[in-house]
């Protein structure tokens, strides 16, 4: 979880041994990685070894409950840190199923294209696909906690017990809670450290509606303390997708500003690194509504109203393009690379080497 050496440098064993959902990302941005660049062959060559040993992981690590008729995924920590030990964390369970969905299709995709490194892979492994009748089964058939009422996915089971406050509930002089609470408090309490659910909706964005994303939104926004830089930049690119731009814009700030203006009172301990990345992605992914769908670069781009303008370059299928997004007017080029269609706005547009597409808004 946390190293300087090469051994476990943490200390808390209930994230340590139970955050167990970060074995689902690796498999997520090993598939990011082969989208943004095409580059199949690597995961022939190393990526689908790490996915099968990761599925492994979680055909032995799920139960099945004979009352719900369902796997469950039981005493786990989920990226909210301020939920220890929990069942069915709803992060956890979803992002498992994405990840056996993920090796199944690429198991597919290698034996059909790469049939030399399939056969070594099995060898390696010890790997048959009738394994994959039991991964199925778990995707058809896992528990995934929601309230129909509230029209939301349930962070984990109980979650719905606390007295559900929001963080306007909270003194002042009691932020951040973690320096000024007890421990048992925080686990009792129902706020948020980071995003959790919201972290499943932004990173499986084409599986969920905006209307989902909305009204997850706004059931857990109130209640996240964003006690961690891995947070509010989340936050910010989810509140652009829904067209809360000055929500996305407030959020923007504490990613960009949270060392800056000490937030959470504690940067005599570093920098938060993992949110100065955040503040890029809330720019290219939240602002700029950056997606890819159908193996195609998207686009949905906003401003913030304090803004004229911004700019950004993304590498995509080796093609790199500038990307200005200003109030009037949006403008690409091709700085590497020789053609692309990209979409922007649900209109399919033609780049080429040279070229600068310049669109009205």
């Amino acid at each position: 979880m946390v190293t300087f050496n090469g051994d476990e440098c943490h200390n808390e064993w209930e994230i340590t041994f139970e955050e167990i959902h970060r074995n689902n990302i690796i498999v997520h941005e090993i598939v990011q990685y082969v989208t943004m660049t095409g580059h199949t062959d690597f995961i022939a060559r190393y990526g689908l070894e790490i996915m099968i040993a990761i599925s492994r992981f979680w055909a032995q690590r799920v139960s099945f409950s004979q009352p719900k008729q369902k796997y469950v995924i039981l005493g786990v920590t989920g990226p909210n840190e301020y939920e220890n030990n929990v069942d069915n964390n709803w992060y956890t369970n979803y992002s498992c199923v994405q990840t056996l969905k993920a090796t199944i299709e690429t198991i597919e995709l290698v034996a059909h294209q790469y049939p030399d490194e399939y056969a070594r892979i099995r060898r390696v492994t010890g790997f048959q696909y009738p394994e994959t009748t039991l991964w199925q089964k778990i995707i058809d058939n896992m528990y995934l906690p929601e309230d129909r009422e509230l029209g939301i996915f349930v962070q984990n089971d109980g979650y719905l017990d606390k007295e559900l406050k929001t963080i306007d509930d909270i003194p002042a002089e009691e932020m951040p809670i973690n320096q000024h609470w007890s421990w048992d408090r925080i686990l009792r309490s129902c706020y948020i450290k980071q995003s959790d659910v919201l972290l499943g909706l932004y990173l499986y964005y084409s599986n969920f509606d905006d209307e989902t994303v909305r009204r997850n939104f706004r059931f857990y926004e109130p209640r996240t303390v964003h006690e961690s830089s891995l947070s509010p930049y989340v936050h910010s690119i989810l509140a652009s997708r829904i067209g809360d731009i000055t929500k996305a814009y407030n959020l923007f700030l504490h990613a960009t500003r949270l060392d800056l203006d000490d937030y959470n009172n504690e940067l005599d301990q570093g920098l938060h690194i993992t949110s100065m990345a955040g503040s890029w992605l809330a720019i290219v992914h939240g602002f700029a509504g950056m997606q890819i769908k159908d193996d195609m670069l998207c686009f949905n781009p906003v401003i913030p109203e304090k803004w004229n303008r911004y700019t950004f370059k993304i590498h995509f299928r080796q093609c790199t393009l500038q990307i200005g997004i200003g109030k009037s007017e949006i403008k690409i080029s091709m700085i590497e690379g020789d053609e692309l269609n990209i979409l922007i706005h649900k209109v399919v547009y033609h780049v080429t080497r040279g070229d600068v597409k310049v669109i009205s808004e």
